[in-house]
């Protein structure tokens, strides 16, 4: 009886033929994966839009960027930061049903103290974005000698403080210097948002070009780019950045504006995993994508809350 079975050009042909079909499905693949994890960052920034407006409705303000007694003893000479440093995303956990780590933590304490050790260590999928690289986990809070200041959990969103850096001043005051929704002690209402809530940035991505944390600002810290050699236009920053950014132009940087995603990137402006641009939260609650491509101009119009900039709809 004679044995049927394929030849050996019979199968290299098969196995070209799969390897075609694999290479047609894995930009499919790729770009469904792309879209789910978009969708997921934009609903966590809705789910985030909710906690503020609760705050909001709770204490007549948006939280502040983050808390510091800016006169005590532990506050780092050069920003004038001080303790006890919780952020943003801190004050909105009761509002993001994390009551009970909401009731863990000695917000009497500083962030950093040992006894909050644990708590904010704690990784919350609401602040991040499935599609951000790198590595995964609580992040190391350093000091410029590359001292461990605390253990923080992760974040790949980061508040609006509006176009100047006021962490660049040795100021108490950042209210002065800050134009956007989230500063130090920052004390915003919707009464303050003259520019309107639908044209005014409050939260965007950042990831890939540097970390972040949703837990607070530990004074002396410094936030530093992951790869130098990629985003050459960056050094580290001061403390503040890792829960804030801003988007120029400032007085150090006359006429500089940084949309998302610019190839000039610093650890202080918003960057996202997606080429295209970045998911911002709006002051009204609703998302939106910013592309890279979007006017510089209308950029940092979104980012101003009383500038009385024009801005339009189509953004």
């Amino acid at each position: 009886m004679t044995r049927r079975a394929f030849t050996l050009i019979e199968l290299l042909v098969v196995l070209a033929i799969l390897a075609l079909l694999i290479g047609l499905l894995l930009p499919a693949v790729q770009k469904v994966r792309e879209a789910a994890a978009r969708l997921q960052t934009a609903n966590h920034l809705k789910q985030q839009g909710l906690a503020f407006h609760h705050h909001h409705d709770t204490f007549q303000h948006f939280p502040a960027g983050y808390e510091s007694n800016s006169l005590s003893p532990l506050r780092d000479p050069q920003t004038l930061d001080g303790p006890p440093g919780w952020a943003w995303g801190v004050a909105l956990l009761p509002f993001l049903e994390q009551e009970n780590l909401a009731r863990q933590l000695r917000r009497d304490l500083p962030c950093w103290h040992a006894e909050n050790a644990a708590a904010v260590a704690t990784e919350l999928k609401v602040f991040l974005n499935p599609a951000a690289p790198g590595p995964t986990g609580p992040i190391s809070v350093r000091n410029p000698s590359g001292t461990t200041l605390a253990r923080f959990g992760r974040s790949h969103f980061v508040g609006n403080v509006g176009h100047d850096e006021p962490w660049a001043y040795t100021v108490v005051d950042h209210g002065p210097y800050a134009n956007g929704m989230l500063y130090r002690n920052s004390r915003v209402r919707i009464a303050d948002v003259s520019d309107g809530t639908s044209n005014t940035v409050m939260v965007g991505e950042h990831s890939v070009v540097s970390d972040k944390t949703w837990v607070g600002v530990v004074p002396g810290a410094v936030s530093c780019p992951r790869d130098p050699a990629r985003f050459p236009f960056t050094d580290c920053d001061d403390a503040a950045t890792w829960v804030l950014a801003h988007s120029g132009p400032a007085p150090s940087e006359p006429g500089v504006i940084h949309p998302p995603n610019a190839p000039t990137a610093h650890v202080c402006q918003m960057y996202s995993p997606f080429v295209a641009g970045a998911h911002v939260l709006l002051v009204d609650g609703s998302v939106r994508f910013i592309p890279t491509s979007i006017n510089a101009l209308t950029w940092a119009a979104l980012c101003s809350r009383n500038g009385s900039e024009v801005v339009d709809a189509n953004f």
